[in-house]
């Protein structure tokens, strides 16, 4: 659906070009939920603004299908643009309009006319997002989450086929961002939009994306399935954002775990092999002992997955490592 290829941006200040963005290229598939996670100024907004070209690439060539972006002209750009809906960080909403008028506001820009399609339109999206109790509110009126579904909607209103999220949840609470997230996945599910989110939270990536891009000072640093990302991070800016959702993992690895006898490990699983008793029936097979240090039971969006880090002790240790690994659970020996 999206691809960069040999992408790069920078700004002129003060006569210099500074780099905000070093050469990349890649890839985004059509119907997956495609994290960019990054801190500040990693450069994960100017990377989303290219897409539309909001932003225009210093070099290199965006497509959106066949489509080369950065080919277009003025006219040729706002058709394609048709196809692309924007969620704003802070909502971006009319203030002087109501919800009505701020979800039509798009199809009227498209040139639409007849009132009774707009209205038509316009109460298919407040049923999708929730609001139709709502339509004749003005944004004063609403909660951060409300306004947010507002922009949601406005965003869908002239049919896109791939969606932006620019930090979209980072101004709500957590109760509300997860209300959101799950707004947005199920409008992934059910319309096979391509959603490119951006966010500086690894739980947010955790629960909706397909796939994710970890950005730091400008380069994509490391890039992949979500589960492999947030299960084996390999890049230091990467362990960071995994050690900032798994705070317990974090001061574990370094410090914890330094007096425990025995090999200290820790065994993911994914998928079916999160609700099987290998580790019980290992244990007894090979006579090993061990003993749990932390655990966690939770999804990467739809997929069941497991961690453990236990100390095992033993002669059978390795014989019960090598039959772990056999029936798929993946194990990394921990530094202490």
């Amino acid at each position: 659906m999206i691809r960069f290829v040999d992408v790069h941006k920078s700004y002129r200040v003060d006569g210099k070009d500074l780099p905000a963005l070093q050469p990349f290229s890649l890839d985004i598939a059509d119907g997956e939920v495609f994290g960019i996670i990054g801190h500040s100024g990693a450069g994960k907004s100017t990377l989303i603004r290219l897409i539309n070209l909001l932003e225009r690439p210093s070099g290199g060539r965006i497509l959106i299908g066949e489509t080369d972006m950065t080919a277009l002209g003025d006219a040729e750009l706002r058709a394609q643009r048709l196809r692309i809906g924007m969620i704003f960080q802070h909502f971006n909403l009319l203030s002087s309009q109501t919800v009505a008028d701020n979800i039509a506001f798009p199809l009227r820009l498209a040139g639409e006319r007849d009132a009774a399609k707009i209205r038509t339109r316009v109460d298919e999206l407040l049923q999708r997002v929730g609001l139709t109790e709502h339509v004749n509110k003005h944004p004063s009126q609403l909660s951060g989450g409300q306004k947010q579904r507002v922009g949601i909607a406005r965003a869908l209103a002239n049919r896109p086929s791939i969606l932006l999220c620019d930090e979209a949840t980072s101004a709500l609470d957590p109760q509300t961002t997860a209300s959101v997230l799950e707004l947005l996945a199920e409008i992934n599910r059910e319309l096979k939009l391509t959603i490119v989110l951006i966010t500086h939270e690894m739980d947010v990536v955790r629960r909706v994306c397909d796939r994710v891009a970890v950005l730091d000072a400008g380069r994509i640093v490391e890039h992949g399935s979500v589960a492999d990302v947030f299960l084996h991070p390999t890049h230091p800016t990467t362990r960071r954002f995994v050690n900032e959702a798994l705070p317990e993992e974090a001061a574990g690895e370094h410090a914890l775990y330094a007096h425990i006898p025995g090999r200290i490990l820790r065994l993911s699983f994914r998928g079916e092999a999160t609700w099987t008793p290998a580790l019980g029936r290992v244990a007894r097979e090979t006579g090993v002992d061990f003993n749990i240090l932390a655990g966690r039971v939770d999804r990467i969006k739809d997929l069941p997955y497991g961690q453990l880090t236990l100390a095992m002790q033993g002669d059978g240790v390795d014989a019960a490592l090598a039959t772990l690994r056999e029936a798929g659970i993946e194990i990394e020996e921990l530094a202490r």
